[in-house]
């Protein structure tokens, strides 16, 4: 019975890890949406105020170039931390399930259980009742 519930208690803690993990993943995710929305705002501004919307123009602000960049290397850690993501919930999911079916599987043991105790009581009782 101790063991059981020490792995049913490991179980719990990997569930919770990977929840934990899982909702790391969205933050980081939602982190890098709301920078790439900012270095928009940025780059439009910096266009706006030098008159020059065009990247490949000569006179095209250097900020706003810079600031192109790191968007672009934004978005991109973004579209990795999606794949990462996907990876987390298939995790979650599985780690879902084998708790579940350790769940499951204490409580058939414990109802076996239970029967045993209810037919050694019920044998006692009969024997009781003989003497």
């Amino acid at each position: 019975m101790k063991s059981r519930d020490t792995l049913i208690r490991l179980k719990r803690f990997q569930v919770e890890d990977r929840r934990r993990r899982l909702a790391q993943i969205e933050a980081m995710i939602a982190e890098f949406t709301r920078m790439s929305t900012d270095l928009d705002r940025e780059i439009a501004a910096e266009e706006k105020r030098a008159g020059i919307a065009d990247p490949t123009h000569f006179a095209y602000p250097t900020y706003a170039r810079a600031a192109m960049t790191r968007r672009e290397n934004v978005q991109r850690s973004r579209h990795e931390l999606e794949g990462q993501l996907a990876e987390a919930r298939a995790a979650l999911d599985e780690a879902r399930a084998e708790l579940a079916k350790v769940e499951s599987l204490d409580g058939r043991e414990r109802m076996a259980e239970a029967a045993r105790e209810r037919d050694i009581d019920a044998m006692s009782a009969m024997q009781a009742a003989r003497i």
